[in-house]
């Protein structure tokens, strides 16, 4: 039995701060949580040290970090991306594909499958993001125009068929045969969410009713409001806004969207419907210049400056070199919001959507002991995946 007491916390959960308490985790499960001080024999103790005690991020859309990206396909990349992000408080993270062949997408999903069954000390994993290449070319962004197609059935039914840890796919709902794949997403219990696409109000209606559900980086990749003819009509961006029981994730790096807009997003949408990603590239974690956007052989080059990634002509930027505990300071110290509704849109929102809110997002009796304590100026002082340290600031 391994039994650790962390103690000395400021606990975070869904609705209020709780002082000096003491989480007792048993066989890397929370068992109890205490709001006054409790004798365990032969329990590791972690002093938090008056710190914030929060459930560990997840972060549901991510490239890369520390130089790597998951299309490096090599076991190593994966193992390194989730230790860099676990230096930044992720304990749970959806690895993301960029737009590529069918053949290097293979050898991603095959490569996922191997890291799965290896030890390290880092971030967990929650399934495979699928991220193209069934996009609108026009609004690409930094996704390589040379593998973007039209949704294809044999294609994506092989692929499903045979890597059943596939969890998210993003596409754009209005191309031809999208409505079909939503329906096959969502019968294999596959979150289908909408990106990089010029879908207006009626395509979203439509691919709501089939099983889209979330909408993938908001505002980046997708139309607002146009006009045909002189008439206007209501984009994807006002399609989010509309549905009350659509999700959305923004990448909350300040670059992507500025604080205006994230306000806007958090007034409408709620905590309850909005998750915080980090988007992130391999430079993050890192203090590069320049970079690759996919793989490091057939990649897209990019420039690192003004703390986010671009394409070279500086026209679009190309993925973000944030972490969620820039996210968090973000929110709380540029947005205004509590340190409350901020947390969850790191932790109970994004478990919510990635369907472990049983396990994960919440400190409470049963639930993953992935916890994070950090500071008041939101610095990382310890990282703990399923009850076990896996990063301590010295």
């Amino acid at each position: 039995m391994r039994l650790t007491k962390i103690v000395n916390g400021r606990v975070i959960t869904p609705h209020e701060i709780l002082q000096n308490t003491t989480i007792v985790v048993k066989n890397g499960k929370i068992d109890r949580v205490f709001t006054q001080p409790i004798e365990i024999e032969e329990a590791q103790i972690i002093d938090a040290c008056g710190n914030f005690v929060s459930p560990g991020f997840i972060d549901i859309h991510l490239h890369g970090g520390g130089s790597y990206d998951f299309m490096d396909n090599t076991i190593e990349a994966f193992q390194q991306i989730a230790i860099t992000h676990a230096q930044h408080g992720t304990t749970a993270m959806v690895p993301t594909t960029l737009t590529s062949t069918k053949g290097n997408l293979i050898k991603t999903l095959e490569t996922y499958e191997l890291t799965t069954k290896t030890q390290y000390k880092g971030a967990g994993f929650l399934g495979v993001h699928i991220e193209g290449p069934y996009f609108a070319m026009s609004q690409r962004g930094a996704q390589d125009p040379k593998y973007i197609r039209l949704p294809d059935a044999d294609e994506y039914n092989e692929i499903l068929n045979r890597f059943p840890f596939i969890t998210r796919w993003s596409a754009a709902p209005e191309l031809p045969g999208a409505v079909e794949f939503g329906k096959v997403l969502h019968k294999n219990n596959i979150i289908a969410s909408i990106a990089h696409t010029e879908a207006l109000y009626a395509d979203v209606i439509k691919a709501q009713e089939v099983g889209y559900s979330l909408m993938t980086h908001l505002y980046s990749g997708m139309v607002g409001v146009i006009r045909k003819e002189g008439f206007r009509y209501a984009g994807t961006v006002e399609s989010a806004f509309l549905l009350d029981d659509m999700d959305v994730e923004v990448i909350a790096d300040l670059k992507h969207l500025p604080v205006e807009l994230l306000q806007l997003v958090y007034k409408i949408k709620g905590s309850d419907r909005m998750a915080l990603i980090t988007d992130a590239m391999r430079a993050a974690g890192t203090n590069a210049t320049t970079s690759k956007l996919g793989s490091l052989e057939d990649g897209l080059d990019v420039i690192v400056e003004d703390e986010v990634a671009k394409l070279p002509d500086r026209q679009s930027f190309a993925g973000s070199v944030a972490t969620a505990d820039k996210l968090l300071k973000n929110l709380v110290k540029n947005v205004g919001i509590s340190i409350l509704e901020a947390v969850k849109m790191l932790t109970a929102t994004p478990a919510r959507i990635m369907k472990v809110q049983n396990s994960k997002g919440k400190i409470e009796k049963s639930f993953d002991a992935d916890l994070v304590i950090f500071d008041n100026d939101f610095n990382i002082r310890s990282t703990i995946v399923n009850g076990k340290v896996v990063f301590q600031k010295r």
